[in-house]
């Protein structure tokens, strides 16, 4: 089992007011499973997401991955667990403009134990496998939305991790090329890459094989 969350909460605190952005969640993710998690604005699955990804810890709760419990771990070790573990492909793309798509594509392979040679090697592979080869030298404002994305995919794969997280990666995207992501998701999915992503597109959402649908912070199926 790849992930497993056992009653797991999040709670935002201010002065003022105390929000459960997540309450009691249960969810288990196995090696090769398409999982989307989807529900209305507000309902919480950034928030999960986030702490599936190791970018925010629970209030509560605990998360297994990859047999390692993960809750009141350190910023650091959390940081060393995502960095050999984990892809993210944000709605937003952030790439970065003054790099060619190879030069962003190479970035996710710069605090990993690889030489400079090498990270030109899996840098092309991952480019080919995708086909934007033809874009290395191109920089981000000379490609479109969906051509941004795939060089964002193309990131998150470089590194070979467990586990794809993909937030709204079709967000930003017209009908055509949201397809496209989908298809490409769809196919690495098949290749055997794990994918966890969060999408308030039920069109998008039927591609994976199971649905994860919160309501105000709880997971009303699974």
């Amino acid at each position: 089992m790849l992930i497993n969350i056992k009653t797991l909460s999040k709670i935002f605190r201010t002065e003022e007011v105390e929000t459960h952005a997540l309450s009691e969640i249960d969810l288990t993710v196995d090696a090769g499973e398409f999982v989307a998690i989807t529900g209305e604005s507000g309902s919480g699955k950034s928030t999960l997401l986030n702490i599936i990804g190791m970018l925010d810890s629970p209030s509560s709760g605990s998360y297994e991955f990859l047999g390692q419990e993960i809750a009141g771990h350190s910023e650091s070790d959390l940081a060393e667990v995502r960095k050999k573990n984990v892809g993210i492909i944000f709605q937003s793309f952030n790439l970065i403009d003054e790099l060619t798509v190879q030069e962003n594509i190479e970035l996710a392979l710069l605090y990993h134990d690889v030489s400079k040679l090498e990270r030109k090697k899996k840098a092309e592979k991952v480019m080919e496998d995708l086909n934007i080869s033809h874009r290395a030298g191109h920089m981000p404002s000379q490609l479109s939305g969906g051509q941004q994305q795939r060089v964002a995919v193309a990131r998150a794969l470089v590194a070979e991790p467990a586990l794809i997280l993909a937030d709204e990666p079709t967000g930003n995207l017209d009908s055509s090329n949201g397809e496209e992501v989908i298809q490409l998701l769809t196919g690495l999915n098949n290749n055997g890459t794990t994918i966890v992503m969060v999408t308030h597109s039920p069109e998008f959402a039927a591609c994976a094989k199971r649905q994860v649908t919160l309501r105000d912070g709880q997971c009303i199926s699974n």
